[in-house]
């Protein structure tokens, strides 16, 4: 830019400066450290052609100390090769700003509320959800890293059908009996019986409805602390539980309904309130109450948005499986319904499915009827970092086969093992320095970090925010993963090209301890980067 603006104040450029231009970092090294097509965005108004406009901008580049050569390629395009002094400063900028390195104000003003997971309080959370446990705590972590006031939420269907058949399960398994039709089964079930039992030694023997009131609340309560427990054991905490049953108590879904009919579109039809969502994209249009008076489940649908919205969420961000394809339409359309905008307001991210693969073959579990595999099933088998990594390391809409075999194996193969090794690699580098006695001092000399394997670090170092600010405006956490793979692959080429440490007797100089620095910045983002993805930077291994 400031090139552009000296263009312009000596008269080499008529036209008004840019807010901004467009700077990428080539695939290609050879085409320098950085490009920008400013020329030929600026051409047009300029009423020059590009390659002119790109050499009246590059003679101003030129005289800048810090950029070493640039060349103008092509229709217009300009790339810029930074000194060695220039870039290796950045190993200077990165370990100052240490875990703050990547952040970023782009998404500052968005209060955004992030809702995943949310299993019914049914039963442990198994596979699918742990996925999205997964990439949503990701998602959290990369969204506050690039501004955003983060709230991660969880909804708790604690009221209607499926609560109620837990309650009689619960009941069924107390009393011995098979489980009721469409029930819960699983020793699970039969663990919180037992529970409930030892703490009301009678319930066996009390009315059917006393009974299953006692069963239905202190069962969602013991399966509720086991799905937290097990969520915390993962990395993964919430903000906000949020209780559908509270919701309704306080009369929330009459006043979503009265919103509604405030809006101008609701009618009524065979004696049940309609919603017309078909005004706004849906397949059909809903229905809110039923005639016999109850409410559906999509009128609990708009009372939560209304709630969220009014809570102060300007962008909400619901994390859905496969199966709830359907809702993108729906939840787009209860949006427009309240006067909001679905393409500011709402974001329905749907994943696909997981499997587990032992030996080339689909993994399962054989221990409980149903072969459901939990969450704690997945952490026994490849440890919590191993199994965050597997799920965060695909998009959201991709699905995916883990082989339990790869991820657990302790080489170069196993993509987080790869990632954490070069951490560990450093951290043994940094205490074998210590050991010597030899620091990196307060400062150095950036322009000693003149080889081709450092000037590569150097260049994926500088590539961690963007990865990060990516990642973040496009909800793809995988971005992160990709990205680390790759730093360490550049890092393990430039250590053994690059002796870091003196041998023998030799003695440290100035080249080992910018050398230090460069390693540091290399940890430090390495570190970063795997917590974004909330797993763990580990210093030996």
């Amino acid at each position: 830019m400031s090139a552009i603006r000296a263009a312009v104040d000596a008269g080499d450029l008529a036209v008004t400066p840019p807010d901004s231009v467009v700077i990428e970092r080539p695939k290609n090294r050879d085409h320098g450290d950085y490009a920008t097509n400013a020329a030929l965005q600026l051409a047009k108004p300029a009423g020059r052609p590009p390659r002119d406009v790109a050499e009246a901008i590059a003679a101003h580049l030129r005289t800048s100390t810090s950029i070493a050569a640039v060349e103008v390629a092509g229709p217009g395009f300009l790339n810029i090769t930074l000194s060695d002094a220039a870039q290796g400063e950045l190993a200077r900028l990165i370990v100052a700003a240490g875990s703050a390195y990547g952040t970023s104000d782009t998404l500052s003003k968005e209060k955004v509320n992030l809702e995943f997971v949310s299993a019914n309080p049914t039963g442990p959370i198994h596979l699918g959800h742990t996925r999205w446990a997964a990439l949503g705590d990701a998602l959290g972590r990369i969204l506050t890293a690039a501004g955003a006031d983060v709230t991660r939420e969880y909804y708790l269907n604690d009221a209607g059908v499926q609560v109620d058949r837990f309650a009689e399960s619960l009941r069924a398994a107390a009393l011995g009996h098979e489980a009721p039709e469409d029930g819960y089964v699983g020793d699970y079930v039969t663990a919180i019986a037992d529970r409930i039992v030892a703490a009301h030694p009678d319930i066996t023997t009390m009315a059917e409805p006393d009974a299953l009131a006692i069963f239905r609340r202190e069962g969602m309560e013991l399966m509720l602390a086991e799905i937290r427990k097990s969520l915390a054991e993962f990395g993964v905490e919430f903000d906000v539980y949020f209780s559908e049953q509270a919701m309704r108590d306080k009369g929330e879904l009459d006043a979503a309904l009265a919103s509604l009919r405030a809006h101008g579109h609701v009618f009524e039809q065979d004696g049940a309130v309609w919603l017309r969502t078909t005004d706004f994209g849906d397949d059909k249009d809903r229905v809110v109450r039923k005639s016999d008076g109850e409410w559906t489940y999509f009128a609990g649908d708009c009372a939560y948005y209304l709630d969220k919205r009014e809570r102060g969420f300007d962008r909400l961000i619901y994390m859905l499986g496969a199966d709830h394809h359907g809702y993108v339409g729906r939840l787009k359309a209860v949006c427009a319904s309240f006067g909001d905008d679905p393409d500011k307001n709402v974001e329905v991210l749907i994943g696909q499915l997981v499997n587990l693969l032992k030996d080339g073959e689909p993994f399962r579990m054989s221990k409980r009827a149903g072969t459901i595999i939990w969450m704690t099933d997945l952490v026994d088998l490849l440890g919590v970092d191993a199994a965050r990594y597997a799920l965060s390391r695909y998009s959201t809409d991709s699905p995916i086969d883990i082989d339990l075999d790869l991820w657990a194996k302790q080489t170069s193969d196993n993509p987080v093992f790869y990632v954490q090794y070069a951490h560990a690699r450093i951290s043994s580098l940094l205490r074998n320095a210590v050991e010597l006695g030899i620091t990196r001092g307060d400062d150095y000399d950036p322009s000693l970090l003149a080889e081709p394997q450092e000037g590569e670090l150097l260049g994926a170092l500088g590539e961690f925010p963007r990865v990060v600010t990516s990642a973040a405006e496009l909800r793809e956490p995988h971005r992160v993963a990709r990205y680390l793979e790759s730093l360490a692959g550049t890092y393990h080429r430039f250590y053994d090209a690059c002796r870091v440490l003196p041998m023998g007797d030799e003695p440290a100089t100035d080249t080992t301890r910018a050398r230090l620095w460069l390693v540091e910045a290399t940890r430090v983002v390495l570190a970063n980067g795997l917590g974004l993805l909330g797993v763990s930077a580990p210093e030996r291994m």
